[in-house]
């Protein structure tokens, strides 16, 4: 449940993300970056080498990374779900937004405002901004778990009816989009919107450092959410 009640808040620094949610997300953001420069390549091929295929298996090598990195981000993402549980409160925002709570839509709001530079009081908070944990679930959530089902369905294509890949993926998502081509189109498709919350990520992370006087990216580093001033900060999730 989210608090929207705004405390004052006299302690310098808070601890809010725990060692193994830090891990998952560093591993994660490397794990991203290599499956969309990989997948960019796999959707766009290099230019045709001179000679016989087999000595070069360029596209070989760019197609095992993609599917290594694959996997390591839906292990991650298994781990990061385990976690939501685990771990403090913190770690279940990313799935359990309080869409259904007034005052957390307020937030939403004016989170809104302050990204479109439409107001100059920017509210802290010891988590997640309303705004971050509605985009993150929208945005981040679906999204990783479309381009893991859809993944494994392509991957399960290359392992083979009796595989568990084909059976619990492409046995019914390659139906369901109408055949292969089309879950590799919007397999691709869907890169370009992680790319482009990738790049928004960032972008307010770093604003946020800036703006509001309170640490972003330092707190995915060490855990601690650090302020620097004493008004007052919202512990709203």
């Amino acid at each position: 449940m989210t608090t929207m009640a705004t405390k004052p808040h006299n302690e310098p620094a808070v601890y809010v993300y725990e060692a193994p949610l830090r891990l998952w997300h560093w591993i994660n953001a490397f794990s991203i970056i290599v499956l969309c420069v990989t997948g960019y390549f796999i959707g766009s091929p290099l230019p045709t080498m001179s000679g016989e295929a087999s000595d070069h298996y360029l596209m070989g090598y760019i197609r095992f990374v993609h599917f290594t990195a694959g996997y390591i981000f839906a292990i991650g993402f298994l781990f990061r779900i385990y976690w939501a549980f685990a771990g403090n409160e913190h770690a279940r925002q990313l799935f359990m937004p309080p869409i259904f709570n007034r005052e957390w839509w307020g937030g939403v709001w004016h989170e809104t405002k302050w990204y479109f530079f439409l107001t100059k009081e920017p509210r802290k908070y010891i988590g997640h901004n309303p705004l971050a944990v509605l985009a993150m679930y929208i945005l981040f959530v679906w999204i990783v778990l479309f381009m893991i089902v859809t993944g494994f369905a392509l991957y399960g294509e290359g392992t083979g009816y009796d595989s568990w890949q084909y059976t619990l993926f492409s046995s019914w998502v390659i139906p369901l989009f109408g055949q292969s081509q089309d879950v590799h189109t919007w397999h691709h498709a869907v890169m370009w919107v992680m790319i482009c919350f990738v790049m928004i990520h960032v972008y307010v992370a770093i604003r946020e450092d800036i703006m509001s006087r309170q640490s972003l990216v330092s707190t995915m580093i060490s855990g601690w959410r650090t302020f620097k001033d004493n008004r007052s900060v919202d512990d709203g999730h």
